[in-house]
């Protein structure tokens, strides 16, 4: 009885450990993998097979480019590693490994503002954020080892200020203690923002909000000081004819004029409790607060006066002697 009961015990206990067994060889036979990410310039058995025990270090193929990535096929696998003796490889139903070069990317638009960076501080040309560059060759982001550490540096740059080219000569990290350059041309503009008309505007026409628009031009384009806010121009008044093409200037506008030439106005003069009024002509036009001359239509006489409103003149000084001519059946 107790040897049949240490035989079944040897039994059970032979079946677990042979399940055992079983289980880890199944574990730790070698896969193909999806998907691959190397770091070096050569793929390896291990980057590509999982479980691949002593060959795992073995080179088999050339990584794609730093930043790329590319496909390599289960059967090419199987044919490299064959001579190896990676036995049983388990494709696990895969046709292709797809496998990418790690990589820092160091992007154009990084390079681009050192680029204006150096330009703006260098020659002038205004903030940084306002130089609009254009490359002879399209800017492309380098892709350079992990490992790499550093900045790009602008090594050397020289501009024309005649034709706004530029020849910059850019340094940048490629490996943990290397470093790479490139050579990089092409033309730089200094731009402003300016208000421009969104329709043109007759002599005297008011300016209203829908009328003006902000648009970035070439600093070489803008004579003299453009507005640069909508707000400079709203309420004001065209001193002429104003066309679309070209920036708004503080000399383009004026107040809008709220007394014309020859206008026949309404002439006021004020005493504490009392109000006259009596008809003018407007000798000249002006805006608000203007000091403008008008004929006295019942004494025919000029008198000056500040303009108040629209065809509105409040006489100062030449009040008192206004309200003299002014018959008590002409107030109101």
């Amino acid at each position: 009885m107790i040897r049949m009961l240490a035989a079944i015990t040897l039994i059970a206990f032979g079946s677990a450990a042979t399940a055992q067994v079983t289980g880890t060889i199944d574990r730790e036979h070698p896969v193909l993998r999806a998907t691959a990410i190397v770091t070096g310039d050569l793929v390896r058995i291990g980057d590509l097979v999982d479980h691949a025990g002593i060959v795992a270090n073995v080179p088999i193929f050339r990584a794609p480019d730093l930043g790329a990535t590319g496909t390599v096929s289960a059967d090419a696998v199987i044919d490299a590693v064959r001579p190896h003796a990676l036995i049983g490889l388990n494709t696990a139903g895969l046709n292709e490994v797809v496998v990418t070069r790690a990589s820092r990317p160091i992007a154009a638009k990084e390079i681009e503002i050192r680029l204006a960076q150096a330009l703006a501080t260098k020659y002038d040309l205004g903030k940084a954020d306002d130089v609009q560059l254009a490359f002879d060759r399209e800017l492309r982001t380098l892709n350079v080892d992990p490992g790499a550490r550093g900045a790009v540096r602008i090594d050397g740059i020289s501009y024309d200020a005649r034709n706004g080219r530029f020849d910059a000569t850019l340094d940048y990290p490629t490996g943990a203690a290397s470093r790479g350059s490139l050579r990089i041309t092409g033309r730089a503009t200094a731009m402003v923002e300016t208000v421009a008309l969104a329709r043109a505007l007759a002599r005297g026409e008011t300016v209203k909000q829908d009328d003006v628009i902000t648009q970035r031009r070439a600093r070489s384009e803008v004579n003299g000081p453009a507005l640069t806010d909508v707000n400079q121009a709203i309420g004001l008044a065209a001193r002429r004819a104003l066309s679309t093409d070209r920036p708004l200037r503080a000399a383009d506008l004026m107040k809008p004029q709220l007394v014309q030439r020859n206008e026949t106005v309404t002439l006021i003069y004020r005493v504490p409790g009392i109000m006259l009024t009596v008809r003018g002509k407007a000798a000249e036009g002006g805006a608000e607060g203007d000091v403008v001359t008008v004929l006295n239509e019942q004494t025919k006489r000029p008198v000056q006066g500040v303009v108040t409103g629209s065809g509105q003149v409040v006489v100062g000084s030449a009040a008192p002697r206004l309200a003299a001519n002014i018959e008590p059946g002409n107030s109101r």
